[in-house]
């Protein structure tokens, strides 16, 4: 099993997330990852969807995803040729006594702290998946008490966009 990222650019128009989605479960798949939002383009929202799947299975899966009315272009983003990122806020056990040590170490990680309480830290950290685990680790022996992670989010390098790739045929 191979790890795939596919941008999927779909009409902004209710449903259509279900329908993408159920498409995957029907065949099986789990996904891994799966973020939604607006595009550049007024109308159409970007799917960013991460999948382990062998080759041919997502072929078959991306045949299908063509046929739904509301799919415009579908693109699996190759992690070299590409920029991909998480985002996560979490919650850190944190006094007095350790703070100084829990923001060094968010600091080592170019993260932010956007929170302080007397009991806990709250810190924001944007980066590939593998950094963001590398910061967990770090941050695990102080406790965390929170946890709120995104999905990937993913762009192809260059200077051309997806829309402009689909809106011209």
């Amino acid at each position: 099993m191979q790890r795939h990222t596919l941008s999927v650019l779909v009409q902004d128009v209710p449903g259509v997330l279900t329908r993408v989605a159920g498409l995957f479960a029907r065949r099986a798949f789990n996904i891994e990852s799966l973020t939604v939002g607006p595009s550049e383009v007024e109308g159409l929202s970007r799917m960013t969807v991460v999948v382990e799947a062998q080759g041919d299975a997502l072929e078959q899966v991306t045949k299908q995803l063509n046929k739904l009315v509301n799919v415009i272009k579908i693109v699996e983003l190759i992690p070299e040729q590409s920029s991909q990122r998480d985002h996560i806020l979490v919650k850190v056990r944190s006094d007095a006594s350790t703070r100084a040590s829990v923001v060094q170490a968010v600091e080592l990680f170019r993260a932010n702290v956007v929170d302080v309480s007397t009991d806990a830290v709250t810190v924001e950290a944007t980066g590939s998946a593998q950094k963001l685990e590398a910061l967990l680790e770090v941050l695990e022996p102080f406790g965390i008490r929170e946890l709120v992670r995104s999905g990937t989010i993913a762009v192809a390098r260059g200077g051309k966009s997806m829309t402009d790739r689909a809106l011209t045929k």
